[in-house]
């Protein structure tokens, strides 16, 4: 896998974790903690949602659902 890829995929497991230790976040609040703009917070999101991971009930703000996830 090519180390863009692996670093692209390990931020969207931080992403995810970071949502799920601090309940529902807004897209900027994820942008200040991991240093990085709000498109890439939103590309990162958008891949989590695709795969059943996070919703947005309110607009601009993130949370997990409740689908088992197995991390490692």
């Amino acid at each position: 896998m090519k180390q863009s890829t692996t670093r692209m995929l390990t931020r969207v497991k931080a992403v995810y974790l970071f949502i799920k230790e601090n309940g529902s976040v807004t897209t900027t609040e994820i942008a200040d903690e991991f240093g990085i703009t709000d498109r890439t917070v939103q590309r990162d999101l958008n891949v989590l949602e695709y795969n059943g991971l996070v919703m947005s009930p309110n607009r601009g703000r993130w949370k997990v659902t409740n689908k088992k996830v197995k991390i490692s």
